[in-house]
């Protein structure tokens, strides 16, 4: 009889554990005609759709999937055809945490309609309100974990335009001039030139016409206390999400957003927008991060 309640007790908690995860997968990016067959009715997919176990995927040609199993271990799918949910959750090595889970949750969160909502609510706007002729998307002041920062500012389509960015100590004396034809930089951090700075402060401006410029923009490195507090969250999280991937720097922006780490959140973007370009949930889930954050142009 005793043996028999093991295992009763047994069956009630892996059950209970089924029904608290409720997913497989999660739908994280979307790209393609994507369908999906819970019953007998294939139906679109949609991004933040749940996936069962005894779903089925139909993929289309040239299409991208960018899932999040209820492990937190993530899949980017990019094969055409019909795929068994079961058959791609086998596929998962389930060892680890499921920290990455969370922050899919979180960055899901922020794109539903309600959250959209409830930011307009708030803010009563679309962008940052400055007078500023080149708006950088930065808050005026920001802390850096990373040892890299990709800085965005606004643009036109004028390709012709030479933008230099300056990077100075406290004094206003100047470290590091970058000249570039993009409306982005790649900042490191680690650069003899300003390695030894805990804040720089950063600058835009149209070389072509020098009244064209932006605020300025204190960066930050963390304090050791601090950084070594975001290392360990972040080490768990890195067991998931180690490959270097689309879907993994979207993660990793989630994570830098909920510990206010707005540069860093802001560079992971930039990442995964990289890493796939043509996939257009990461460019929406990137201008909503601005928006609600306030730091975009429109």
């Amino acid at each position: 009889m005793k043996r028999i309640l093991s295992v009763l007790a047994g069956l009630l908690l892996v059950s209970n554990l089924v029904l608290a995860q409720g997913y497989t997968f999660k739908v994280l990016a979307n790209k393609g005609d994507n369908k999906v067959k819970s019953g007998s009715e294939w139906q679109a997919l949609k991004t933040g759709s749940s996936l069962n176990e005894t779903d089925e995927l139909q993929v289309s040609a040239d299409a991208y999937l960018g899932l999040v199993h209820s492990s937190g271990k993530t899949l980017e799918l990019k094969e055409a055809g019909n795929h068994k949910v079961s058959d791609l959750a086998a596929k998962i090595n389930t060892s680890g945490s499921s920290v990455a889970s969370k922050y899919a949750d979180f960055v899901l969160s922020k794109m539903s309609a309600e959250s959209k909502k409830n930011r307009l609510s708030a803010t009563g706007a679309v962008h940052r309100g400055t007078n500023d002729a080149i708006k950088v998307f930065l808050p005026s002041s920001v802390g850096v974990f990373s040892d890299k920062a990709i800085v965005r500012w606004d643009s036109t389509t004028d390709n012709s335009i030479t933008y230099k960015v300056t990077l100075k100590n406290m004094f206003e004396d100047v470290l590091l001039s970058i000249e570039t034809n993009n409306p982005n930089v790649e900042i490191d951090l680690n650069d003899e030139k300003i390695a030894k700075e805990n804040v720089v402060l950063l600058s835009v401006v149209n070389k072509n016409d020098e009244t064209i410029k932006s605020g300025t923009y204190a960066i930050k490195k963390l304090p050791a206390a601090d950084a070594e507090k975001v290392k360990a969250a972040l080490s768990e999280l890195m067991s998931d999400v180690e490959q270097e991937s689309a879907l993994n720097k979207y993660i990793l922006a989630g994570f830098y957003e909920e510990n206010n780490l707005l540069a860093d959140a802001l560079t992971s973007y930039e990442e995964a927008m990289q890493l796939a370009p043509e996939v257009d949930s990461y460019k929406e889930a990137y201008l909503e991060f601005l928006l609600r954050n306030r730091l975009g142009g429109e």
